[in-house]
């Protein structure tokens, strides 16, 4: 009995040994490799003979309201907050004549998307912003780069993705962050992002897609601490054509840049749920 007992102990413990070698083996994966020798500010060094995209990034631009044209303007549903709910000017990062270019029939649905806000939009809700979107929303989000995958986390909503650098394959499933397969053209990372559910949006303006979309992102390190970035929109059930949208990336350099938690369920219960638990009167 003894033995029976001291063998069952020695195989738990193998057990859990083996997985806390598996969990590691997964971590390491995705630790930065150490980069090949020292290089000047202008020529970062590279990993794998690849630019090295590590670090907390963040777009500048208030594309995360409106990806077009658009003027300052309020919100006439917050007027107690006076100019901190005010929506802030921006250029258009739509390349071309800076429109979407809609079908016809499709473009009810953003008006209706765009008349409903905020309560339409997934980003209110606390859903997971969906690609390209979390790219240029108002927060930060680090790349993690080594020898193989590559994963993108974002610091709202905890979202995240890993981009599947070898072992390609159609998405399993739809979801909100799709599935991202990329590969290297140059010292361009170039990520086709496919199986993405249809209810994310790209704004706050209501402009939006269907379950058809595919976006293709391209990263192009321009120096230690700027990526051009830009997304080819493809959805031929909601507009005309592929259209692209381009800006640049900026690096936080602060000596402690991280990502901070931002878990926002808790801020959004109310608006998903208060009229459930509110008697009517």
């Amino acid at each position: 009995m003894t033995t029976t007992k001291q063998n069952v102990s020695f195989n738990r413990r193998a057990t859990l040994l083996a997985a806390i070698a598996a969990g590691a083996a997964v971590l390491a994966s995705f630790a930065p490799a150490k980069p090949a020798s020292a290089a000047d500010p202008q020529h970062p060094a590279k990993i794998a003979g690849k630019p090295n995209l590590n670090g907390v990034w963040q777009a500048i631009t208030s594309a995360y309201w409106n990806l077009e044209d658009h003027s300052a303007s309020g919100l006439s549903n917050f007027w107690q907050l006076g100019a901190i709910a005010a929506v802030p000017a921006g250029q258009s990062i739509v390349d071309g004549d800076g429109k979407i270019p809609y079908l016809p029939a499709k473009l009810a649905q953003r008006d209706e998307n765009r008349a409903g806000w905020p309560k339409t939009d997934p980003e209110a809700k606390c859903y997971m912003p969906g690609v390209p979107r979390a790219t240029y929303m108002p927060y930060p989000f680090q790349i993690v780069q080594g020898d193989g995958d590559i994963l993108f986390v974002y610091e709202f909503a905890s979202a995240n993705r890993i981009v599947h650098m070898a072992k390609h394959q159609e998405p399993p499933v739809d979801s909100w962050m799709g599935w991202s397969n990329g590969h290297w053209e140059g010292d361009t990372l170039v990520i086709e992002v496919t199986g993405n559910n249809d209810q994310s949006w790209f704004d706050r303006a209501g402009n939006y897609h269907s379950d058809q979309l595919k976006v293709t992102e391209r990263y192009t390190l321009k120096d230690e601490n700027h990526i051009q970035y830009e997304a080819t929109i493809e959805d031929p059930q909601t507009f005309s054509r592929p259209w692209k949208i381009s800006l640049p990336l900026y690096k936080r350099i602060e000596p402690n840049a991280q990502l901070l938690e931002f878990k926002c369920v808790e801020f959004s219960e109310e608006l998903l749920y208060g009229d459930l638990t509110k008697k009517s009167k």
